[in-house]
């Protein structure tokens, strides 16, 4: 990592600490960091925001550097490999925060509702708080049928991992970093770290806030036919792991969509091939 643009509070005394994982998100993050340190300063806790980038090249340094002499916002640039969840990893060990949230850079996510979940974190003794799309009183915006039933397929996947937790996929979550801390093993990989961390940690007591989640306001989605096997591997991985003798049953399926999705990639970039 390459920590490129940084002005820090006392980290002794940092109680919060935000981590977004970007990747050519400089039009969003332009709304999404006032918008956030608002709320973080009406708080009254001492904060920072990890904007964590995959090597943007989109003007994402600027964005961060013209706000740093306003809010204490670092910039970490990653070399390695592109990964959303490696990326947060990178973050979560960077944060000098005693509580950590995470959410995405593109503003489904409210930052509004980041005192709701810390308040439940501390309040409810939890291990980790989700802002949750389908928890009671949670809702989607702007999502096409497609969205919603590859969401409800992926979460229907993942369920048996996470116990009773209505959306274990969701990327707006806040966890102690004494949590963190405990996570043993921990190997994601693709977009759905929070699962990730409620197997590893492990979080046993998970709590659920529900929030509104919005469709991107700019940008494209990074959600593609490679993220969706990148996804399917991970639970393999997680099945093997943590819940073996339901991987007997839930890692032959998973490698089975795995070759369908492959199949299905590969005949679109043939199609693709012969219209050009």
């Amino acid at each position: 990592m390459d920590e490129s643009i940084s002005r820090r509070a006392d980290e002794a005394t940092i109680d919060v600490s935000v981590i977004i994982p970007t990747y050519r998100e400089a039009e969003n993050l332009r709304v999404l960091l006032p918008r956030l340190e608002s709320v973080l300063s009406g708080m009254q806790r001492n904060h920072e925001i990890l904007v964590v980038d995959d090597r943007s090249e989109d003007g994402t340094d600027g964005v961060v550097g013209q706000m740093a002499d306003q809010i204490p916002v670092r910039l970490i640039v990653r070399t390695g490999l592109r990964d959303l969840s490696l990326a947060v990893l990178d973050g979560l060990r960077a944060a000098c925060g005693r509580l950590l949230v995470v959410m995405d850079a593109d503003l489904s996510h409210p930052p509004e509702s980041i005192p709701t979940l810390l308040d439940a974190l501390e309040g409810d003794a939890a291990d980790l708080v989700i802002g949750s799309r389908y928890a009671a009183g949670g809702r989607t915006e702007d999502w096409g049928g497609w969205r919603q039933w590859n969401s409800r397929v992926a979460t229907w996947l993942c369920r048996p991992l996470a116990g009773g937790v209505r959306d274990p996929m969701a990327g707006f979550f806040a966890l102690r970093r004494a949590t963190f801390l405990q996570g043993d093993r921990l190997d994601p990989i693709g977009y759905k770290i929070g699962l990730e961390l409620i197997c590893r940690c492990p979080c046993r007591n998970v709590v659920e806030v529900p929030i509104t989640f919005r469709d991107r306001a700019a940008g494209c989605s990074k959600l593609n036919f490679e993220q969706q096997r990148r996804y399917l591997l991970h639970l393999s991985r997680l099945y093997r792991d943590c819940r073996p003798a339901l991987g007997l049953v839930m890692r032959p399926l998973l490698w089975a969509m795995r070759g369908g999705l492959a199949a299905a990639q590969h005949i679109r970039a043939r199609r693709r091939s012969e219209q050009s």
